[in-house]
């Protein structure tokens, strides 16, 4: 049976001129605004969003109505918003396409949440490259503004909602929530120890809510149905739909809104995604951008379901459902060298403040490039595992860095390991000029 597409956030996605704030008026555009500030109280919304089991799409899978109720129902001063752009994942661009094709849909799920935590203003932190989705962005809310949806006395009501856009400078560790927040306060990115956690002490050192952009654009739509109306869709524990992004050897690459729960992964690549490109066999395919570890050709028929993975749902599957992005690598890759493009990545994207990814990450990236160039030694695969481990061994909470850039490294390199030690047992014995029968 054909996968059902479950079109939520991509559902105008073809329809010119989105970001023409009459356009989209046009199509039940800040309805739910208008509900919310009209009939709704702040925790009121908060208690629709919770009650509907949103839950964040960055990759934790958190509660977000829970991770709002944390914010001080009467604060002593400024609070805010921060959405999260910077989609620096390899493998992941949905986000881009959500701000690019309907960026009132995103604005109006902010100014919803800000009134929802008592925010007075929202900053959108949008990845440095993606400049056009940044200048679209100012126009949108300058529509906004324009039309009494943003400034002071929103709509009448008497509440005070700022929006204002950020671009980021292209770095990996600003998609760190902490991170994210010591870059727009202008300082050098390096996450913060938690806790403080941000809803106590976040930007400027006042309570903050941050959320990525697919999460903050389900909130009016929910804001708008109901709850209810909501968990009509995919699972039990994480109703509603997922976004997921396919790219590598695929003849159909793109991205593709589906109902939780309701295919697999090798439905996606095979049916979404078209199948591998030039009718190649599969090979391996990293199953939600770059930090989660690889999966082998006979791994793909897991229910998309996060419960059922690893992480977060703590299932058994032994596979990470990260952030939705999939890419798909044929049976002409060589996977140590497909290693050594991550391990180089990341060896770059480092902020260096933890000394087991300032020094760990070159060393590990440095072993696997002398095993790709056929100069690999017989015990470079247990000095990888062993440097791994102490970051943070596969799949497990415990970790030695301050933030998740450690495993995000440390899980993927294991990971090939795991999965393809034959192929980096082969390219040492090739370099040490030994042949296999």
């Amino acid at each position: 049976m054909p996968i059902k597409e479950c079109k939520i956030l991509t559902a105008l996605q073809d329809v010119d001129g989105l970001a023409d704030i009459q356009v989209y008026k046009q199509h039940g555009g800040y309805e739910a605004l208008e509900k919310a500030l009209k009939t709704m109280s702040p925790d009121d919304v908060i208690t629709e969003v919770q009650e509907s089991a949103l839950a964040g799409r960055g990759g934790a899978w958190f509660s977000t109505g829970m991770k709002w109720s944390f914010m001080p129902k009467e604060p002593d001063g400024p609070s805010y918003l921060c959405v999260n752009c910077d989609e620096s994942e390899p493998g992941t661009f949905k986000d881009r396409q959500l701000v690019n094709r309907n960026p009132h849909q995103l604005l109006e799920g902010v100014i919803i949440a800000c009134y929802a935590i008592r925010a007075r203003a929202a900053y959108i932190y949008i990845r440095g490259e993606m400049w056009e989705e940044l200048e679209q962005m100012e126009q949108v809310i300058g529509q906004a503004k324009e039309a009494g949806y943003l400034g002071q006395n929103v709509l009448g009501t008497g509440v005070d909602i700022d929006v204002f856009t950020h671009p980021g400078a292209g770095a990996y560790i600003c998609g760190e929530e902490t991170g994210l927040m010591q870059s727009l306060e202008g300082k050098r990115a390096e996450p913060r120890v938690k806790p403080p956690f941000p809803a106590q002490k976040g930007i400027f050192d006042r309570p903050t809510t941050i959320n990525n952009v697919q999460t903050i654009s389900y909130v009016p739509h929910i804001v708008k149905n109901g709850a209810s109306w909501f968990k009509e869709m995919g699972s039990e524990r994480y109703p509603g739909s997922f976004i997921y992004c396919v790219s590598g050897h695929v003849k159909n690459p793109g991205i593709f809104e589906l109902e939780i729960g309701g295919c697999t992964l090798r439905e996606i690549i095979y049916e979404c995604a078209g199948g591998i490109r030039d009718d190649n066999e599969l090979k391996a395919v990293i199953p939600g951008g770059s930090s989660t570890p690889v999966l082998t050709a006979d791994q793909l028929d897991i229910e998309m379901n996060p419960e059922l993975w690893a992480i977060p749902g703590r299932g058994e599957f032994q596979g990470m459902f990260g952030t939705g992005g999939i890419i798909v690598m044929d049976d002409t890759t060589d996977m140590v060298d497909a290693c050594l493009n991550l391990m180089n990545f990341y060896a770059h994207e480092s902020c260096g403040q933890c000394t087991p990814c300032r020094e760990g990450i070159p060393w590990v990236r440095d072993i696997v490039w002398r095993i790709a160039h056929g100069q690999g030694r017989p015990d470079d695969l247990d000095t990888l595992e062993s440097v791994c481990n102490n970051v943070s061994p596969l799949l497990t909470p415990a970790m030695s860095t301050i933030c998740l850039f450690g495993p995000s490294w440390s899980w993927p390199m294991l990971g090939f390991i795991k999965a393809f030690r034959s192929e980096f047992e082969a390219h040492i014995q090739k370099g040490a000029g030994v042949t296999t029968a």
